[in-house]
């Protein structure tokens, strides 16, 4: 070869052989030799940006995930044990609808009276207060003044208690105005609560009991 081709040659400048990458990676920073060798800077903007989104991305997973292990448990797990299902569940009496429309849907099915009976279930009326009522079923007889119940949903949400005790205290002692054990104060309520009476299960009778008001 001539010298001066030679000498074209040498001097002329070297040509670096550009990296393929994705477009992603090149604007994300990732690929650094990429940037090195085509004499680009990595987009620190864009990369932080990328990790912001990732964060997101794997949040979201995370929540769609506790949202399918929570759909997957069954209906009784999601709700709270009420009253009125757990009376059902350890009495005979089987009534539907809320705890304040018992006493009017026992009417014709079962007896019902003023007199606290061993299984009977004792109906509170619906109140600004509690206006859904409450169901309690009787575990034991005290006295004429005095009961041991069994119920769900008072003292917190879904709680049952077994065996408190529930007192009359009402003027003409027929159980229309009750104070029962409360358990965040380890004491009865301090403001009674209206009841409309007891419900018999069929295997009770109402022997003793004064006669049911409507």
């Amino acid at each position: 070869m001539p010298l001066a081709r030679r000498r074209l040659f040498a001097n002329r400048p070297k040509i670096r052989p550009a990296v393929i990458c994705s477009t992603a990676t090149c604007r994300l920073g990732i690929n650094r030799d990429c940037h090195r060798m085509n004499g680009a800077r990595p987009d620190s903007s864009n990369r932080l940006k990328s990790l912001v989104m990732l964060h997101m991305l794997r949040t979201l997973v995370a929540a769609l995930l506790a949202l399918f292990s929570l759909a997957a448990l069954p209906a009784e797990a999601n709700a709270r044990l009420q009253c009125v299902t757990y009376a059902r569940q350890i009495s005979e009496v089987q009534i539907s609808g809320n705890a304040r429309d018992w006493w009017g849907h026992a009417e014709g099915r079962y007896d019902r009276g003023h007199a606290p009976k061993p299984g009977a279930v004792l109906a509170f009326a619906g109140t600004r207060s509690m206006p859904y009522g409450h169901v309690a079923v009787v575990s034991k007889v005290v006295d004429e003044r005095h009961i041991l119940i069994n119920h769900a949903n008072w003292s917190r949400p879904g709680m049952v208690e077994r065996g408190v005790m529930a007192v009359d205290v009402s003027a003409a002692g027929d159980w229309s105005e009750v104070r029962v054990w409360y358990a965040p104060t380890r004491s009865l309520g301090l403001r009674p609560s209206q009841a409309k009476g007891f419900i018999y299960p069929n295997t009770v009778t109402a022997e003793a009991a004064t006669p049911a008001r409507g």
